[in-house]
C-alpha cells in the first residue's frame, strides 16, 4: 500500500511540472517570430534594473513589445490589443503604458503588467518568454 501511495505522489509531481512554455492561443494577434536581446548595461535599458519599470521596443512583435521588471522576474508582452481584431478591425494602434498598466486605446481596457490580465476579458496580453543571461534579457516566443 505504501508503494502505491508513493507512486501516486510521484505521478502527480511529474504531471504538475511546468514545461516553461507560454500558452498564447489568441486568434486576434498573429504569431510573429520574436528574438530580442536587451543589454541591461546600456543607459536606455537601465530602468529595467529596478522593479515596476519597463522599456518598450517597437521593432518586433505585432505592435511592439513591453518588457517589465516584475520584481523577482521579467515579463514581456505584445502591445497589440488582445481582445480586438489585429487586421480588418478599427484597432490599429499599440497599447499605451502608464506605470504598471497597459491600456488598449480602442476600448479603454486596462491590463495589469504583472500578470497581463484584465478582469472580464477573454484573452490576456500576448506574453513572450524572457530568459536572463548575465546582463542580457533574451525575449523569444
Amino acid at each position: 500500500m505504501k508503494k502505491i501511495f508513493i507512486f501516486i505522489i510521484m505521478v502527480l509531481f511529474a504531471f504538475g511540472c511546468d514545461t516553461g512554455r507560454i500558452n498564447n492561443n489568441n486568434p486576434n494577434i498573429p504569431n510573429y517570430t520574436v528574438n530580442l536581446q536587451i543589454n541591461l548595461n546600456l543607459p536606455g535599458n537601465s530602468s529595467l534594473q529596478f522593479p515596476s519599470n519597463y522599456i518598450v521596443d517597437y521593432s518586433q512583435g505585432a505592435r511592439g513589445i513591453v518588457i517589465f521588471n516584475a520584481g523577482n522576474y521579467f515579463v514581456a508582452y505584445d502591445l497589440a490589443c488582445p481582445n480586438q481584431p489585429y487586421s480588418g478591425g478599427n484597432c490599429n494602434t499599440a497599447m499605451t503604458i502608464s506605470g504598471i498598466e497597459a491600456t488598449c486605446g480602442c476600448d479603454n481596457t486596462v491590463y495589469n503588467l504583472f500578470s497581463g490580465q484584465c478582469p472580464g476579458q477573454q484573452y490576456p496580453m500576448k506574453q513572450y518568454r524572457v530568459d536572463v543571461s548575465g546582463n542580457y534579457l533574451i525575449v523569444t516566443n
